[in-house]
């Protein structure tokens, strides 16, 4: 067998270990874990209230753009943080880079408050 193909028999090994180790875990939890539905647990539970009707609801859209505003914030806080780190190396290039990072996240929050998205009901 050539070196080319001893690498991809490594990660096929590996890939199948992770496989085998998975099934052996969620079979050792089926095997070991307690079994005693009762009408309490099978029920459906949504925040204390009762499940009154058919399962079909409709959703407002305004939690789905809080949260898709909370996910883009956090990811800005994933990318600002290193360049603090290291802003004192970057110098007046890396400066610039994150004012029109900063510009660009504020555009968008001033785009999302006129639109009255953050406007709650």
């Amino acid at each position: 067998m050539s070196e080319y193909f001893q690498d991809y028999v490594a990660v096929a090994a590996f890939a199948a270990f992770g496989v085998l180790l998975v099934a052996l875990t969620l079979g050792i939890t089926y095997l070991v874990r307690p079994s005693n539905p009762t009408r309490e647990k099978v029920s459906t539970y949504e925040c204390g209230v009762d499940a009154v009707g058919e399962g079909w609801n409709q959703t407002f859209v305004r939690y789905y753009i809080f949260g898709l505003l909370f996910v883009v914030f956090d990811v800005e806080a994933v990318f600002i943080f290193p360049w603090a780190v290291v802003s004192e190396d970057l110098g007046l290039p890396g400066v610039i880079a994150i004012v029109v990072f900063i510009l660009t996240l504020l555009e968008g929050l001033l785009y999302a408050v006129r639109k009255g998205v953050l406007r709650w009901e």
